[in-house]
């Protein structure tokens, strides 16, 4: 019996899980028959864990126990604070994957234990290796992590048998990626990728906020970030931003609303400003540009020009705003394809790549490249001047992988007994302005006089994690390390902290968000005891908050009669927000 291996998009803004059935990839729904997961993680009032739309729904009422885009710092030592508690990014990614891993087993009745994982085409090293102890933590044996533009491109050629040059644009919530792909006899070969790891929807709702807060500066006199409650008000002017953002891909006028967004001398400032689509597109247009200048890069990597690109395939949710496709058009001469959705083709493509590995009968083989250059540093002459650390390149960017590649170098003096290599990532030609990933010392050489040779072998797999071996070529005496984050790996004693707080967080037996009975309980609790506080605030309410009032106590009992969870926790954070300006 084949194993299951699940793929799954871990996206800054969404995330998804998806499986092979009878050859086909599905996108697995949750039990409230949603596809997409909001990448939203929280701890709710009574400690339990938020996943997903609970999380996003608590978000505007208690910001400091929620976290989102929490993809944006993988591969950093910085830690991020929730309900009084720091996290690392990879335990709050593993809050995601632990959620998505549930959703999986309850849909296939069976425990879940590989995953592949999609990555940014552009993630480092570091990034990569967080992800990985992200799925460790989750419980998940991460298989395979592949780039998100060459998953979206597998899931493109199931039913594309024919030979095909794509171009794939990659816009998600927090990153961006562009490849040139080959299609070809069911082979996908990536040929070239280039992209920013920083840029994407997340930066598009930021403009809109910032629009929003310099209007109520120079309407209302209210400088947000002065207020007791300046996170709430943020949190709600963000999620305005991106409630108009998305409204803008279809119409080209919104009106960005919120009702008692803050008070200022004790009057209540309401939010009403119209946005026009033209405005919000020169706002987000230097971003457009970015992505195009991207484009010509990986192009010129490919020896491909625009008129090469036979077909533009578009990824991740902020292609939906029509400006890309608009410049894309005007820039390629192409029309972006439109029968792949955005929103899930990377996961499908993760399930496909997952497939290929469990023995599943899939059409597709993936080729993929690596991103970056690599390679180590050696004395030479840099712009006319001796430099003691010129990069050298082994590894080149753009090179299919799994690839192994060596070079030779020279000791410098006569008796020398050690060799310092240092490994880097990037493209200068000055190797210190480039990522340092590794550094070790090859010590014991012989006795040998200068020019003696030393063989450096770079070995790159498939997951992008790099091994890394020096041999004294007269000797035999060899040094080798692996490089999978030399700066924040987890060793096992921190793994295990990490999994258990998770778990902890979790329950004994799975998310609690997803235990009926124990959330529903809570909720109806935290709902009944705010509709008492509202009804005996009723008299000294305005005739329109009554009404307002009223109306969100008869959503808060039908909702609670009914087991909708989804309505009880919108309409009991928005009667909170109206009680908390009130007071």
């Amino acid at each position: 019996m084949k194993e299951t291996i699940i793929g799954i998009d871990l996206g800054t803004t969404n995330s998804e899980v998806a499986v092979i059935e009878k050859g086909q990839p599905i996108v697995i729904s949750d039990d409230k028959g949603e596809k997409i997961l909001p990448s939203f993680v929280g701890v709710g009032q009574q400690g339990e864990m938020l996943v997903g739309d609970s999380a996003r729904n608590q978000y505007v009422v208690f910001p400091e126990r929620t976290v989102k885009s929490i993809k944006r710092k993988m591969g950093s030592n910085e830690k991020v604070d929730m309900a009084g508690e720091s996290y690392t990014p990879q335990e709050l990614s593993a809050m995601l994957l632990k959620h998505l891993k549930k959703t999986a087993e309850n849909y296939l009745k069976m425990p879940v234990t590989k995953a592949v994982i999609t990555v940014p085409a552009y993630f480092n090293d570091a990034q990569r290796q967080a992800t990985r102890e992200a799925g460790e933590i989750a419980g998940l044996e991460v298989v395979r992590m592949i780039n998100e533009p060459t998953a979206a491109a597998l899931s493109y050629e199931t039913g594309h048998q024919e030979g095909k040059r794509i171009l794939v644009y990659d816009l998600g919530g927090g990153t961006f990626d562009v490849s040139v792909v080959q299609i070809q006899d069911g082979v996908v070969e990536v040929i070239s990728s280039h992209g920013n790891n920083n840029l994407g929807g997340d930066d598009f709702d930021q403009k809109i906020a910032l629009f929003v807060t310099e209007h109520l500066q120079t309407s209302h006199g209210l400088f947000v970030d002065k207020l007791d409650a300046a996170k709430q008000v943020e949190a709600h002017i963000l999620r305005a931003a991106i409630q108009a953002k998305k409204d803008l891909s279809d119409h080209p006028f919104v009106t960005i609303e919120e009702e008692y967004l803050a008070t200022l001398d004790g009057v209540p400032v309401n939010l009403s400003l119209e946005l026009s689509r033209e405005r919000y597109e020169t706002m987000i247009m230097p971003y457009i540009e970015e992505t195009l200048d991207a484009v010509h890069t990986a192009l010129k990597d490919a020896s491909m020009t625009a008129s090469d690109v036979e077909e533009i395939l578009l990824v991740g949710g902020s292609t939906r705003t029509p400006l890309v496709s608009q410049m894309l058009a005007a820039e390629i001469g192409l029309e972006p394809r439109g029968e792949v959705d955005p929103d899930l083709c990377v996961a499908t493509g993760a399930a496909i790549q997952a497939g290929m590995i469990a023995g599943e009968s899939v059409s597709a083989v993936l080729v993929d490249v690596t991103p970056y250059t690599f390679g180590t540093s050696v004395f030479g002459e840099l712009d006319g001047m001796p430099h003691p650390a010129v990069y050298a390149p082994i590894i080149k960017k753009n090179t299919s992988i799994p690839v192994t590649r060596s070079e030779v170098y020279f000791t410098m003096y006569k008796n020398q007994a050690a060799v310092d290599v240092n490994i880097y990532q990037g493209e200068e030609l000055d190797a210190n302005q480039n990522l340092l990933l590794g550094q070790f010392m090859v010590e014991g050489l012989s006795k040998a006089p200068p020019n003696s040779p030393i063989v450096l072998e770079l070995a790159l797999d498939n997951d992008g994690i790099l091994n890394v071996t020096a041999v004294e070529k007269n000797t035999g005496l060899k040094k080798s390390i692996t490089i999978e984050n030399a700066f924040a790996k987890m060793d096992f004693a921190e793994m295990q902290i990490s999994r258990d707080r998770v778990n902890t967080l979790f329950g004994p037996s799975g998310d609690k968000s997803e235990q009926a009975e124990i959330i529903e309980d809570e909720s109806v609790v935290k709902a009944k005891t705010l509709v008492k506080k509202a009804q005996s605030i009723l008299d000294q309410a305005t005739i329109d908050d009554r009404d307002e009032i009223l109306t969100l106590i008869d959503k808060i009992n039908g909702a609670i009669k009914s087991g909708d969870t989804d309505t009880l926790g919108e309409s009991t954070g928005e009667l909170y927000d109206i009680l908390y300006y009130l007071d």
